[in-house]
């Protein structure tokens, strides 16, 4: 049994996974305007809590909420359930499987065996849609992958109830109902204000722009502190979590970017395609400071005097993008 779901290939899972679901239920969407609509953009540096023994550093939302935030701006009824039962879990995924209902999971990228093996950490935050069932094997659309997947019922299970950060606890969601119209303008401007309430208010010094200037200080003290192996550990991990977890923080700027370019057009509002070019100009300082720093931890530099630089790198990527959300939330306002 396999549902007729039309599956595309996206840059980041849970955008992906949006943009594939409401296209399934009729409504067209753009992986740009899943992300824009969900509020994906974000930043934050957590020293005390670990990934893999390491600090969390994200530079988009919590597994979850693009989803969320994306379909209640649009009016979208959907359900969201955890278990503490793995045969629980399954037994209610076959049941919306066979009631036609293409079901969202979050999952830990470890065990899925689909992945290649340099790609299968622990990091349970990737989602993907299951979208049949065929003797033992669940039919997935994986929006990272070009072609839908098979995987079995016992590495899924092992993906949906992994431990540790993040933990999947079997969760499941999927769309109910949707509304006759749609007020895309209105959903727009929601979440625009929203990311830049998060990237320029935040009241804690962990996120947003002040989340980057933060780790700017901290990375620069590194060397000294922790010794070459540890520090490299904790840049390489940075790299990581910027460059192949869902594309990191070039990649989400080059999506939001994309998205101011289709918010233009919904609103009628050219400043924010001037916008959009700041963005992918900020999406390229990022990338650059991937690359210097990826050439640090292959040795190919002196570490501190390479960390005095990147720290550089991390001011002026906190400087541009307080200008670029400071001026954004001047232009929605008319």
């Amino acid at each position: 049994m396999k549902l007729d779901f039309p599956h595309r290939q996206f840059a980041h899972c849970e955008s992906g996974v949006t943009a594939n679901l409401l296209n399934f239920h009729g409504l067209p969407c753009s992986e740009a305007l899943a992300f824009g609509l969900g509020s994906g953009l974000f930043f934050a540096y957590v020293p005390f809590v670990k990934l893999n023994f390491l600090p969390l550093t994200t530079f988009r939302g919590a597994p979850g909420s693009i989803f969320k935030k994306a379909t209640k701006r649009l009016g979208i009824e959907v359900k969201t359930q955890k278990f503490g039962n793995p045969a629980a879990a399954e037994q209610e995924l076959d049941r919306l499987l066979e009631a036609g209902r293409p079901v969202g999971a979050q999952t830990g990228v470890f065990w899925l065996p689909y992945f290649p093996p340099a790609y299968r950490f622990h990091f349970n935050g990737h989602n993907l849609v299951v979208i049949g069932k065929e003797g033992d094997d669940y039919l997935i659309s994986d929006p990272i992958f070009e072609e839908t997947v098979r995987c079995s019922v016992a590495d899924l299970r092992k993906a949906r109830f992994a431990k540790g950060a993040l933990a999947p606890k079997g969760k499941i969601y999927y769309i109910e109902k949707l509304p006759e119209q749609f007020d895309f303008p209105t959903a727009t401007k929601a979440a625009i204000t929203d990311v830049c309430r998060v990237m320029l208010k935040t009241p804690v010094p962990l996120a947003g722009v002040r989340g980057i200037r933060l780790l700017a200080r901290q990375l620069v003290k590194w060397p000294a502190k922790m010794g070459e192996e540890k520090t490299i550990a904790h840049l390489g991990h940075i790299i990581r979590m910027q460059e192949e977890i869902g594309t990191g923080g070039g990649g989400f700027r080059f999506i939001y970017a994309a998205f101011l370019q289709e918010a233009a057009e919904l609103l009628d509002n050219d400043k924010l395609a001037d916008l959009s070019n700041r963005c992918t100009e900020v999406g390229d300082l990022w990338r650059e400071f991937a690359l210097i720093a990826s050439r640090v931890c292959k040795g190919r530099a002196a570490v501190q005097d390479s960390f005095d630089d990147l720290a550089g790198f991390l001011q002026q990527c906190a400087a541009q993008e307080e200008a670029l959300f400071t001026d954004l939330q001047q232009a929605i306002k008319y």
